[in-house]
């Protein structure tokens, strides 16, 4: 049984307007429809899609904050509705946007509750504390209250936070929110260590794509609460029509390159654009530009996976 396991999920909400004097409107908003998925233990799996796709109502329903209204969902075995207090000992969630540190207290107090919370064995607490303080580099700021934290020392604490407890699953919304390069290049090292070493499945909301490019193996895009696409990386290029482009720079100016697979897209001086297919090799179409022009000299420009996105959005 996959360890998140999803199929014919929705949520309905029911929203009421004023439509003048005492009368109301009724209408019914679907945030989740037809959803239907599932993930395999130790996954790393990249969610996304445009505000109000449905990705909040979902991460809600799975860690049970939010009831169905119809179809079937099991997280760990577990009906997350029905088995809240079960299931918190087995999944972690942080929120980029929130807190669940105490923000008056030092965050090593904070880390003390959180033990006697979910009841941590306190050898294990003491070695998960101190696996996760070296990792994520808090030594200095234990002693530190929560609101005197910056926001990237912050989200540090909440994803050891998250982690004290040994769950099984780790749900992140917007983690990199609001950090600089240094600290997202330093938290993406931490969490594919974290899968890589203990095993923990990761479900990734973002709308920073290099998060998703840089952990995950494997992208779900909802729209209209609906999943419009599921797969890797290279499935999701393809099916965006993304294309490649290879950026030839030739000794003097020329015609147009014409080559098989590749179709020259702009001209500037000696240099030209050649784009082709994003699942194409490269190499056939660099052995041609070489054995019929000059080249000075050539670099591939991969395709943004932003455009990607956002084209298959619009066919949505």
């Amino acid at each position: 049984m996959p360890l998140i396991d999803v199929r014919d999920l929705e949520r309905t909400f029911v929203v009421r307007k004023r439509a003048g004097g005492m009368r109301r409107t009724r209408t019914e908003v679907h945030a989740v429809r037809d959803l239907t998925f599932s993930v395999e233990a130790g996954e790393m799996v990249g969610y996304i899609g445009p505000n109000g796709a449905g990705k909040s109502t979902t991460i809600k329903m799975l860690t049970g904050i939010l009831v169905p209204t119809a179809g079937h969902l099991h997280v760990a075995g577990l009906e997350p509705s029905r088995h809240r207090t079960e299931l918190a000992r087995r999944i972690g969630v942080v929120f980029g946007q929130r807190t669940t540190l105490w923000w008056d207290l030092p965050l090593h107090d904070s880390f003390e509750l959180l033990q006697k919370i979910y009841r941590i064995p306190i050898e294990r607490y003491r070695a998960n504390l101190a696996a996760y303080v070296e990792l994520l580099d808090l030594g200095d700021l234990l002693d530190t209250p929560v609101r005197q934290l910056s926001l990237g020392q912050r989200m540090r604490g909440d994803i050891t936070a998250a982690l004290l407890h040994d769950p099984e699953i780790l749900y992140l919304d917007e983690p990199t929110i609001g950090l600089d390069v240094v600290s997202k290049g330093r938290l993406r090292e931490f969490l594919r260590t974290l899968n890589a070493e203990r095993g923990i499945t990761l479900l990734l909301t973002t709308h920073d794509l290099q998060d998703i490019e840089a952990l995950c193996r494997r992208v779900m895009v909802i729209d209209h609460g609906t999943l419009v696409f599921d797969g890797d990386l290279a499935a999701l290029h393809r099916k965006g029509g993304s294309t490649r482009t290879l950026v030839v720079d030739l000794l003097d100016e020329a015609a147009p390159i014409e080559v098989p697979g590749a179709t020259v897209r702009r001209v500037e001086g000696p240099r030209q654009w050649l784009s082709f297919p994003s699942d194409a090799s490269a190499a056939p179409i660099i052995s041609a530009v070489a054995a019929s022009y000059a080249v000075a000299d050539l670099s591939i420009q991969e395709p943004e996976i932003e455009d990607v996105i956002r084209d298959l959005y619009g066919r949505a």
